[in-house]
């Protein structure tokens, strides 16, 4: 072993070694504890569950092993089975980063960042193809600015938890369901907060009219938010009308899908 002698020459050399000591001690230490716990934070087991949303629609995601009702890792949405309707990621059961929506035909409707609270894109809509109307309580002029209300999750994930809670007071087998159409209401406050739930149902074959009232209650917190309507930069009650058809079963589908 070879001693540095120039050490003993030099007694501020080593009052300065020794103080850095605890220096160098305390970032191994930090960097150790981060390692650790971002190791720990990713390499959590996780098996994939599924859930049907309605007829058409199951959604896939990852759930940590040791505790089911946490959603952690890649979530999809298929429209039977084959057809990407939303797509994103859960950390620790909260939506996070960037979620892509799309149509059942695979047309991108909305992007979603979970982190910045943005909506960064948001499909066209054109009147005469879309199966979604808007309304506001004023008068509205050429020189009027107005904005209509958004739902995270686009124009069809979005407003899937809305037409799956709906079924009719009626046995959808016992009674036909063929020519029935149903019109959703939605009244959306300027907190952009869900207000009121209506669902009109019209079938002319076993004369059928009627308009229930859904209890908003029943929805998660996520699904009475919207981004509100404004007139002229002025946040305002606004209402969206769905057009929908019952299918055999009772449900509620969109009618242009």
């Amino acid at each position: 072993m070879t001693i540095d002698h120039s050490l003993f020459q030099n007694p501020e050399s080593i009052s300065i070694i020794a103080a850095n000591r605890p220096s160098i001690l305390k970032k191994f230490l930090l960097f150790f504890c981060v390692f650790f716990y971002v190791t720990n934070c990713f390499a959590q087991e996780t098996i994939e569950k599924k859930n049907k949303l309605n007829d058409n629609v199951t959604e896939k995601f990852q759930v940590l092993k040791d505790r089911q009702e946490i959603r952690n890792g890649v979530y999809q949405a298929l429209f039977r089975r084959r057809v990407p309707v939303a797509q994103g990621n859960y950390i620790n059961n909260k939506k996070t980063g960037t979620w892509r929506f799309y149509d059942p035909r695979g047309k991108l409707m909305q992007v979603y960042d979970y982190n910045t609270g943005t909506i960064q894109y948001e499909a066209k809509e054109f009147a005469q193809s879309s199966d979604f109307s808007y309304g506001i309580d004023k008068e509205i002029s050429d020189t009027d600015k107005v904005t209509k209300p958004l739902k995270v999750g686009g124009r069809y994930y979005g407003y899937l938890p809305y037409l799956g809670l709906y079924r009719p007071p009626f046995d959808p087998y016992q009674y036909s369901t063929y020519g029935c159409i149903a019109i959703v209401e939605l009244v959306i406050s300027p907190l952009g907060r869900l207000a009121d739930f209506k669902v009109h149902t019209n079938c002319s074959l076993i004369q059928y009219n009627q308009t229930i009232t859904m209890h908003i209650n029943l929805f998660k917190e996520e699904d009475r938010q919207f981004v509100p309507a404004t007139y002229n930069g002025q946040p305002v009650v606004s209402r969206i009308l769905i057009r929908c058809i019952l299918n055999s079963s009772g449900g509620l589908e969109f009618m242009g899908y």
